[in-house]
Parts: structure tokens; sequence; C-alpha cells
């Protein structure tokens, strides 16, 4: 099998590279840019074949397709981190939306018989109030960020083409992801790289942190890929599902995890710099319907995933 992985040098596509690897009967392609950091696929180099592809330059996503021909896509290639969209929330939109408009325009005109996975999020659903939680996928979408806004532009898209045109697309809507390779702007990658680099005296014990009253669910990144693969193997095409553990904690509780591993004294200080305009409350998935189907389930603790997250970080400062 041949299978396409847009961003696979980022923290999800080389998991799901590797993945795809381990499974022993996949031949991996990823999309890559010249300025690509190459740490998260060092390992996996040999064994893949990256493709130099903008996903902005129509030209540079069809000859990809065409090169590849790929049987299953997974789009993870995006810009992901919610505080950037507000202040570029035009790359943001352009990045997010053209990207995969590209994508699919070349699967229509080469007529390719491909699956495609689209990473879409937990932030479309943004606003959410306390009777609508757990969150199913039918809840409105009153996304509060570019970002978000974004991918939900992303989502109904994967439907409009799905339903127009016939185009084999399953929408994911991961919520929050987390463990190893995890980039350092990323709260709880944030927090194990701060404690990390506190433990080899390279910051004072200060650990500087924006809104710990927020909820999140949170799955082990290697949990979510096997999710993703599990949408395009079982998933039904057009169809929208829900990728998450289940369960909520606060932020406080992730950081009071992370600190547990320290044997430090860390003082825990608000950054009004890591305040946003406004954030979503409450993330808590209903995965019913992604879990019935598939019979996927989360197998990776938290504390084991923030364990191995901190000790990725404290092998690297």
């Amino acid at each position: 099998m041949r299978v396409l992985i847009t961003g696979i040098t980022g923290f999800a596509g080389s998991h799901l590279a590797e993945y795809c690897l381990d499974r022993g009967d996949v031949e991996v392609f990823g999309t890559a840019r010249w300025r690509s950091r190459m740490d998260n696929v060092s390992g996996i180099v040999d064994d893949i074949t990256l493709l130099d592809c903008d996903l902005k330059d129509a030209v540079a996503v069809r000859h990809c397709l065409l090169e590849v021909k790929p049987e299953y896509i997974f789009h993870l290639a995006a810009q992901s981190f919610v505080p950037t969209s507000w202040k570029a929330p035009i790359e943001t939109m352009v990045t997010n939306v053209v990207g995969q408009l590209n994508i699919f325009e070349g699967i229509r005109e080469l007529k390719l018989d491909s699956r495609i996975q689209l990473a879409c999020s937990s932030e479309e659903y943004g606003m959410v109030y306390e009777d609508e939680i757990p969150i199913s996928e039918s809840n409105p979408l009153r996304p509060l960020s570019p970002y978000g806004v974004s991918k939900v532009a992303q989502d109904l898209l994967g439907y409009q083409y799905h339903q127009s045109y016939g185009l084999f697309a399953v929408r994911t809507r991961g919520f929050n992801h987390t463990g190893p390779r995890r980039g350092d702007v990323f709260v709880s990658s944030n927090f194990s790289k701060q404690i990390a680099m506190i433990e080899k005296g390279r910051q004072e014990p200060v650990l500087k942190v924006g809104n710990l009253e927020a909820r999140r669910d949170f799955t082990d990144v290697r949990d979510m890929i096997k999710g993703y693969w599990l949408a395009l193997e079982k998933g039904e095409p057009g169809e929208v599902y829900n990728i998450g553990s289940g369960k909520d904690v606060t932020i406080r509780e992730m950081l009071d995890i992370l600190l547990g591993f320290s044997t430090l004294e860390i003082e825990v200080r608000q950054d009004p710099e890591r305040m946003r305009p406004s954030d979503v409350e409450v993330l808590r998935a209903d995965n019913t319907k992604f879990c019935g189907l598939t019979g996927w389930k989360p197998e990776i603790p938290l504390e084991k995933t923030l364990e191995d997250l901190l000790n990725y970080w404290r092998e690297r400062v």
C-alpha cells in the first residue's frame, strides 16, 4: 500500500510514519518543505520517501500526487498553533484552507481513487455550553480562534467535496493529543521543557503559565494516530468522527502531574503574555460514534504520556 502523509516531519506525522512502517505492508511518502526540520524523522529518513512540496503551490501538489498515486492520504500539514493564528490569521487561513483545496483539486483532476483523512480539530466546537458536555459530532460549531475557523472550513470542504464529487474524505475531529516530539509552543510540551530547563539549571525555578483553569481532553499521540488509520480503514466517506479519550482534566491538573515527576521546588507564575484573547473553557469528547465503529480506544494513560514527554525534553535541553 502507498501512503502519503502531509506534514510527515511534524509531531503527529512522524509518529504516523513510524506506525505505518511498523505495519510492514506500507510504502510511506511524505511532503516536506525546504525549511522543514528533520529531527522528528531522523531515525526513519532512510525508510521513507520525502517529497519537496509546499501545499500552497497547486502545481507542486499535483506533481506530488501524480508521482505517488497514494491509496491513503493523511492530511496533517497545517498551521496548528492557536496563538499564532491570532497573530497571523491570513497565513493560517491560506495555509490550512488553500493547501487542502489544492490536494482535493489534484485528486479530482487526476481521477485518483485515494482515501483521504482530514485532521480536523476539537477547536472547531469553540464556545461549548455546560449542557453540551461531552461534545458529540452534532454539536454546533462556534470556533473562538482563527485557527478554529480554518479547521471548520477544512472540515466542511471535506463534506462538500464528498457530496459534490464523491471524494472519499473522512473527517476526524481530534481532541488534544500530546507526547514525545510535541512542539514546545504547546502547553504540555512547554511545561515539560521548562521543568527540564530548571532541572539543568538553565532557567530560574519559576514556571511561567497561562490559563490553568481550561479543561482539555488529552490523548497520547501514539493512540491518536492509530485512530487516524482506523478512520480510513473503517470510516464512512463524508462522515465526521471525534477522536479523544472521553475524559478531561484542567491544565492545572496536567501541570501537577508533570511537577510530580520532579524533585525540585518550582514556583508557578502566571504570564499575561500567555493569555489568549478568548479561550475555549471545556473540551471533552463524546467518542461513542468512532469507538463503536472502529473498536478504537485510548490505551496509554495520561501519566505515562506526560512522563515520556518530560523525559523527551530532559534528553534535549
